[in-house]
């Protein structure tokens, strides 16, 4: 049965209800569910829009149109979504026999809307999609440690890992955007003849689709349905200095006083983990960081602001976990012992999910931290494996048990950036490595986790770095040189690191990060002190040659810094990326789809990484419609074509373009 009722599209089946309801400018919310009361959450799309539809009936097809995009749901309960132009953009797999006139009619009884029960009252959910086109092209869906930037073909698990960030926004070559509007555990598999979306415990199929002419008028809807970033402060344009952690207050202004005394930029400082006595205690260790305020202060005075790491732990010998106990604030294990996590302690994740547990946090770490001067928080969270694993024994605050993996991230970000808006800051930063849809809207900056050392993984950071912001997520950063390792005295890591820290000149956020070798020796017994930090990791760490370079390209990025300002003012009027695609810029040149190792940052630069060892020269496509000249040269060159250029240690191919 079929109903139109204000504004809303109904389909009813045995014991399945489908709505099919206009949200936001050119696009659709589709919802689908078992028995009972319709689902009242909404999950990614929290931002308020009105939409108006229209309906007509052709034969026995219910067409419901809202500007650019119209569904049109058949009597067998087959929708199918079209442009404004009737190009089909999307059709869901039905494989089944309830409509004999359907060209795809089949005895295999597969379904597009698949419920399959599982034990606590939920279903593992699927829902399937034609491969329309096998040329079709698509991108987003967060950050993958994968070397690809088209995802077709590929096979993601929708799930929150140290180095992914599952934010399940599609954007397709043939003009459409769509959101897997579950925060569930699951898997979406993109292949060549079926794409489909799995949620491992849910109790409601939920997507949103949009349409549009152009890669930006997609993003600007998604943006306009589940938020955009504040405006970046202005510490956020430069440069930040970090490493695996500095182990004292003293060592850590020495390394900014140094930064200072040779005229280097500076904006950002890190204080990373295991400053504090024990985790769950959010403070400073008094013994190794005696003065926070002073320290703050002093900083201040060079022009520099301290980011301090939170995690989200709680050791049974914290002095804060027994409250924290008693008022269920630490996560709810259904059976065995109640420790998530063995990593210098004993430890139990406070319950982001919870309003209270996130207020008690946030009221610990405003009186240890913001009360003190800090206004950017690294929300590290920890090994975040436990949310793609774990959920399914914890208990979801709203209702019965229920895998809410991917929302965890969003939770955890959002109590710093409601604690720090209600502390009347504006414009909040939360370095996270995990995100799911809409975290942007809470200051979200996600880094790309404890990623390897080695030219192969900064490719699938470049890759990752693109289609997290095709996915709405325009804070991004990584760490330059790699995580995991490298040593500072080593030739071949002082190439990838300076091939590095060319690119990050061009990242949204300049980071320097990474866990260099040789380890330092340990600093004292007591609190984080057994945790050791690894070799030096500032500019002047890696040799002359390298210093020098690096100092090229700080001055650089401290001269694109009006720029890149104007960047982050796009980002938060209408969630433009900063580093964009060639084809988000020129939509209409067919190369521009096919190029994977260049980007714009922003409209004006075309970056072309070195990302091979040995790399002296590299070819580079100059979309057409403008000309382009070379950084580094000059030189003038005509686009719509290939080039080959120059790259010695000391310069990374940059264009700028010409209108």
């Amino acid at each position: 049965m079929i109903t139109y009722d204000d504004n809303k599209l109904y389909y009813r089946y045995n014991h399945e209800t489908v709505l099919v309801e206009p949200w936001g400018k050119n696009a659709f919310r589709i919802r689908a569910w078992k028995q009972g009361e319709r689902p009242q959450e909404n999950w990614a799309l929290t931002e308020s829009v009105s939409s108006l539809a229209t309906l007509r009936k052709e034969d026995d097809v219910w067409i419901v149109t809202n500007g650019k995009l119209s569904i049109q749901l058949t009597s067998g309960g087959k929708l199918s979504a079209f442009n404004q132009k009737g190009k089909k953009l999307l059709e869901e797999y039905h494989r089944n026999r309830r409509d004999f006139k359907d060209p795809k009619c089949s005895a295999i009884e597969v379904e597009a809307r698949e419920f399959r029960p599982i034990p606590g009252g939920n279903y593992h959910l699927t829902a399937r999609f034609e491969s329309l086109d096998a040329a079709e092209k698509l991108y987003g869906m967060g950050q993958y440690q994968q070397p690809y930037l088209n995802l077709k073909g590929a096979d993601l698990e929708l799930a929150q890992r140290n180095s992914q960030a599952s934010v399940p926004f599609l954007l397709s070559s043939l003009g459409y955007g769509l959101l897997w509007n579950n925060p569930s555990v699951g898997r979406a598999v993109l292949g060549k003849n079926i794409m489909s979306f799995e949620s491992y415990s849910s109790c409601c199929l939920d997507y949103w689709v949009v349409a549009g002419d152009s890669p930006a008028e997609i993003l600007k809807g998604y943006a306009s349905v589940t938020g955009t970033v504040p405006m970046m402060p202005e510490y956020g344009l430069g440069f930040w200095q970090c490493k695996l952690r500095y182990q004292t207050q003293e060592e850590l202004l020495s390394v900014a006083r140094e930064y200072k005394r040779r005229g280097l930029p500076l904006d950002v400082i890190v204080v990373d983990f295991f400053h504090w006595p024990r985790q769950g205690d959010w403070k400073f260790d008094p013994v190794y960081w005696p003065d926070p305020k002073g320290m703050v202060s002093e900083l201040k005075k060079m022009g520099v602001e301290l980011m301090v790491s939170i995690w989200p732990t709680v050791d049974k010998e914290s002095e804060n976990y027994n409250e924290m106990r008693e008022c269920g604030y630490l996560s709810l294990c259904e059976k065995g012992i109640q420790i998530e996590q063995e990593y210098m302690g004993s430890t139990v994740f406070y319950d982001a999910t919870n309003p209270e547990a996130r207020q008690y946090v946030w009221n610990k770490a405003k009186t240890n931290y913001y009360d003190k001067g800090i206004r950017i928080f690294w929300l590290d969270e920890a090994e975040p494996e436990f949310s793609a694993y774990d959920f399914d024994n914890y208990r979801y605050h709203s209702g019965p048990v229920l895998q809410v993996g991917n929302i965890y991230p969003v939770c955890y970000a959002k109590t710093f950036y409601d604690g720090m808006a209600a502390a009347g800051q504006k414009d909040v930063v939360n370095l996270i490595r995990c995100a799911w849809a809409g975290s942007q809207k809470y200051g979200a900056l996600v880094w790309s986790g404890d990623i390897a050392s080695s030219f192969e993984s900064m490719r699938n950071q470049l890759a990752a770095g693109l289609n997290i912001g095709l996915a709405g997520i325009p804070w991004w950063t990584t760490d330059i040189g790699g995580f995991h390792g490298g040593n500072p005295e080593d030739k071949a890591f002082r190439e990838l690191f300076v091939r590095w820290f060319q690119w990050g000149t061009f990242c949204p956020v300049m980071r320097l990060h990474g866990d260099r070798e040789p380890r330092q020796p340990q600093v004292g017994t007591i609190g984080g002190a057994p945790c050791r930090s690894g070799a030096p990791n500032e500019v002047w760490s890696y040799g002359p040659e390298v210093y020098d370079i690096c100092v090229k390209y700080l001055r650089l990025r401290e001269s694109l810094r009006e720029y890149t300002r104007s960047l982050m003012a796009e980002a938060h009027n209408s969630g433009a990326p900063v580093m964009r695609t060639l084809f988000y810029e020129f939509p209409g040149d067919p190369v521009c789809w096919e190029v994977e190792d260049e980007y714009c940052y922003g409209s004006k630069y075309l970056v072309a990484p070195v990302l091979y060892p040995g790399q002296k020269t590299r070819r580079v496509y100059l979309p057409e419609g403008c000309g382009w000249t070379l950084m580094e040269t000059g030189k003038d060159f005509p686009g719509g074509g290939w080039v080959k250029v120059d790259c010695p240690l000391d310069t990374m191919p940059v264009f700028v373009r010409k209108e």
